[in-house]
């Protein structure tokens, strides 16, 4: 995924816990980056939909979520990897409900 192709922007937290996750206490500008250990990526599609977010720790990907999403605006599909690179699909329907994915 290129970032160059989003609107890329960095958070010291998100809340909540559907999804997609929602960043807060944006950062001003890259610049107070150096002086954090852990902070969010979050890049976003022009509509402002939340396409990537990742999670860094003194510069290293720990968490990355990648959205993908329904013509409705719905949340389709959530990526996410852990630390450990283990990788969890989750899939929704229309109305946001769960899917089973096999």
């Amino acid at each position: 995924m290129e970032l160059e192709n989003w609107d890329t922007r960095y958070f010291i937290s998100y809340s909540g816990v559907k999804l997609p996750l929602k960043l807060v206490n944006e950062l001003a500008d890259e610049s107070h980056l150096e002086n954090r250990n852990t902070y969010f990526r979050g890049c976003y599609a022009a509509d402002q939909r939340l396409m990537l977010l990742e999670k860094l720790v003194y510069g290293e990907v720990e968490l990355r979520h990648v959205y993908t999403y329904h013509a409705n605006g719905v949340l389709a599909e959530a990526e996410i990897t852990d630390a450990d690179g283990e990788i969890d699909l989750l899939r929704f329907d229309e109305t946001g409900a769960a899917l089973k994915v096999d």
